[in-house]
């Protein structure tokens, strides 16, 4: 979670671009991001990989109205509906997008391409059949904001009393760095999404960090067996909130879209 995902840059400048609020230009250069480039495999109609600007133009003709994520673990669909084919896919993937009013979804494969030392990132989004259903799991934007809330207050209690590096300053540091190199480089969401949604994602990917930086900076304080198992109990729900929480910013737009109808 220390970066956004894939999904979510697809789902976000997708939906934008289905709405005609951006250029398909522009949603493709932000969908790529530092990726060489992005194809999508599968989709009906076509018989090979096509180019992201084809694709979300065939699915917009298909009938597909927004773009909806999943961020699933293992015992957690987070954001899915089925079948188990295409929820088996993005589970290994760990995230997949959801089409809204079109029976599809998109999980992503990603190679590293060319010589070691000039390797560059190429993504193929397999296009699947799902399950039209209510995705597993999501909070509403209100739920997820009190959710992180109290998350991050019990997390960076326990963290902090057993001295793990996370809750220092050393982290609020990397927090801080992270934050400004998103503002300089990025918008968090796509034009269209409501405020609340930026402002529950931006907490979503602070959260994030916070583990990530508590989990590669070793044990800290924590020594003994029953300490370093408090702090992986205090990780993982507060983890799985976060998700929780990034899942229902991205799918803000298409929630916001269906309760103006």
């Amino acid at each position: 979670m220390l970066s956004e995902p894939r999904s979510g840059r697809l789902a976000s400048w997708g939906n934008a671009l289905i709405a005609g609020l951006v250029s398909p230009d522009d949603a493709v250069l932000a969908i790529v991001g530092e990726d060489a480039v992005h194809r999508v495999e599968g989709l009906p109609g076509e018989s090979g990989p096509v180019g992201l600007t084809l694709a979300l133009g065939r699915l917009r003709a298909l009938g597909v109205t927004g773009l909806r994520v999943a961020l699933p673990t293992a015992g957690h669909p987070l954001g899915l509906s089925g079948p188990p084919e295409f929820n088996k896919r993005a589970l290994e993937a760990e995230e997949a997008v959801v089409c809204h009013g079109g029976a599809l979804g998109l999980v992503p494969e990603v190679y590293a391409v060319g010589p070691a030392g000039d390797e560059h990132v190429e993504v193929v989004w397999q296009c699947l059949e799902v399950r039209e259903a209510p995705p597993a799991d999501v909070p509403s934007l209100g739920e997820a904001e009190r959710e992180l809330a109290e998350a991050l207050r019990e997390a960076t209690a326990v963290l902090s009393r057993l001295d793990v590096a996370a809750s220092g300053p050393v982290a609020e540091a990397a927090i801080d760095a992270y934050r400004a190199r998103a503002e300089r480089g990025r918008e968090l969401l796509a034009p269209g999404y409501p405020p609340r949604a930026v402002r529950v994602l931006e907490l979503a990917q602070r959260i994030g960090l916070l583990i990530s930086v508590a989990r590669e900076n070793g044990h800290g304080g924590a020594v003994s067996a029953s300490e370093m198992a408090s702090r992986t109990a205090a990780l993982r729900p507060v983890e799985r909130t976060a998700r929780r929480a990034q899942v229902a910013a991205y799918n803000a737009f298409v929630e916001e879209r269906e309760r103006g109808r």
